[in-house]
């Protein structure tokens, strides 16, 4: 189960990248259901691979953000970069993992 469950948080994850750039609103729904339909179970694993998928993404951009502003600008881009990262995971977390869930909580009900 834990190999299947990681392996859809990741395509979960990729799925909302993709479509996040197209379709704001609908990709990391859209990865949320794709991450909880390949997990299968019920709706609880389906959200939890969904929220699981969109709290990734928030935490790979926020190590972007934090690891391009120390490249960019050394110490004042690190502590720039902190402080965005910050507020970008706060916001990504409530967005992303949200709409993530949602889709994941979809998927599960659909199919149980």
């Amino acid at each position: 189960m834990a190999d299947n469950f990681w392996t859809a948080v990741i395509v979960g994850w990729l799925v909302g990248l993709v479509l996040g750039f197209l379709l704001p609103v609908i990709g990391p729904l859209v990865g949320g259901f794709v991450a909880g339909w390949m997990v299968g179970g019920e709706v609880g694993n389906g959200a939890k691979a969904g929220l699981f998928a969109g709290i990734l993404g928030a935490i790979i951009v926020a190590v972007l953000l934090l690891i391009g502003g120390t490249v960019l600008l050394g110490a004042f881009g690190f502590i720039a970069g902190l402080g965005t990262s910050l507020v970008i995971v706060v916001a990504a977390f409530v967005y992303q993992g949200l709409l993530s869930l949602i889709g994941g909580a979809i998927a599960g009900a659909v199919r149980r």
